[in-house]
C-alpha cells in the first residue's frame, strides 16, 4: 500500500490555479523529493496533502486512508516541518520538545537527545532568540523525535549555512530512518536541488503545479546522459539523433544529451569518425532543467 497517494489534484486560490492536475505515490520506506523552481506548487501540494488548503478536484489519500474521514488517525503516523517553523516566544528549547512530546506516546528521548547534540542546541535557550536555521533544526528534533512513520519536510535546509546542509540533511534522514528503514518514508519539497544528489531514492519534478517527470533517482542518472565526441577535425555540424538540448559543437568536440538513447549516441558518434568517446549522467538538477524545458 502506498504511504501517499494523489491522483490528479487541482488546488486554486481564487481564479489561480496553483496545483494543475499533479499526480504523486509515495511507497513505505522510501524517500521522495519534490524537485522545483521558487513557485511552483510544491508548497501547496504538500498543504493540500495534509488538509490545510482545501482541494479543488483530484483525490489524496495517506496510509490508505482519506485524511478529511480520519484526520486524527492519518496525522499520528506523520510528522511535518513547514518551511518557516514557529514556537511560542515564551517557551525555552526544552519546553517546545516537552510540549511537542506531549501530544505523541512514541517520542524517542534518545533521539531527542541525539539531536540536540548533533545540532548543538542549548534546551535553555528561548525560542525567541534562535536563528532561522536554528528554528528549522529545532522543528526537525520534534517531528524525527516523534518517531512517525512518514516525514514531510519543506524546504528544510531553507536558512543553513551552505557548508553544512548536506551534513545536515543527511543526519535527519539517517537518523529517521534507521530504527525501520522498511517503513520509514519521507516526502522533501525543495528548489536546491544539488543538495539532495545521492540522498532520494526517487522524484518528482514539478512545474507550474503539473508533475512533470517522475522517477527513480538511479533510472534517471542512467537514462539522461551527457555523451562527447572528439574528431580529428571538425565536429558534425548536426546529428540524426533526437536529443534533449540542441547538440554543442565546440571545435573537434560534439557534445549530445539524450534520454536512453547513449548507446545509440555513441554508435553514431563513432560512425563519423569520432576517436573519443565519452559519456557522463547528469546530474538531477540538469535533469530538472532539461525535463522542464522539453
Amino acid at each position: 500500500m502506498a504511504i501517499i497517494d494523489v491522483q490528479k489534484l487541482h488546488v486554486s486560490y481564487g481564479r489561480a490555479e496553483a496545483v494543475h492536475g499533479l499526480s504523486l505515490t509515495v511507497e513505505p520506506g522510501r524517500c521522495h523529493a519534490l524537485f522545483g523552481r521558487n513557485g511552483a506548487g510544491k508548497t501547496t501540494t504538500l498543504k493540500a496533502l495534509l488538509g490545510l488548503v482545501p482541494v479543488t478536484s483530484g483525490s489524496v489519500t495517506l496510509f490508505g486512508l482519506d485524511l478529511l474521514r480520519h484526520e486524527r488517525e492519518v496525522k499520528s503516523k506523520l510528522a511535518y516541518v513547514p518551511d518557516a517553523p514557529g514556537f511560542y516566544p515564551w517557551m525555552t528549547v526544552r519546553d517546545a520538545l516537552d510540549y511537542a512530546a506531549s501530544f505523541r506516546p512514541g517520542w524517542k528521548t534518545d533521539v531527542e537527545q541525539h539531536l540536540l547534540e548533533r545540532f548543538e542546541l542549548d534546551p535553555k535557550a528561548p525560542t525567541s532568540s534562535l536563528s532561522k536555521g536554528q528554528r528549522t533544526q529545532l522543528a526537525l528534533t520534534s517531528a524525527v523525535s516523534a518517531d512517525p512513520e512518514l516525514l514531510i519536510l519543506d524546504e528544510p535546509t531553507s536558512g543553513l549555512d551552505p557548508l553544512v546542509r548536506r551534513q545536515f540533511l543527511e543526519a535527519v534522514i539517517s537518523t529517521f530512518q534507521d530504527r525501520d528503514p522498511q517503513k520509514k518514508s519521507l516526502l522533501v519539497s525543495t528548489h536546491l536541488i544539488t543538495e539532495f544528489e545521492g540522498v532520494v531514492d526517487e522524484f518528482t519534478l514539478v512545474d507550474r503545479g503539473r508533475d512533470v517527470l517522475t522517477i527513480e533517482a538511479d533510472t534517471a542518472r542512467a537514462s539522461y546522459r551527457r555523451i562527447r565526441g572528439w574528431f580529428e577535425g571538425d565536429a558534425p555540424s548536426s546529428t540524426p539523433l533526437t536529443t534533449l538540448t540542441p547538440p554543442t559543437r565546440e571545435g573537434r568536440m560534439l557534445e549530445l544529451v539524450v534520454d536512453r538513447e547513449a548507446d545509440a549516441a555513441r554508435a553514431w558518434l563513432t560512425s563519423a569518425g569520432a576517436q573519443r568517446v565519452e559519456a557522463e549522467a547528469l546530474s538531477l538538477e540538469e535533469i530538472f532543467l532539461v525535463a522542464a524545458a522539453r
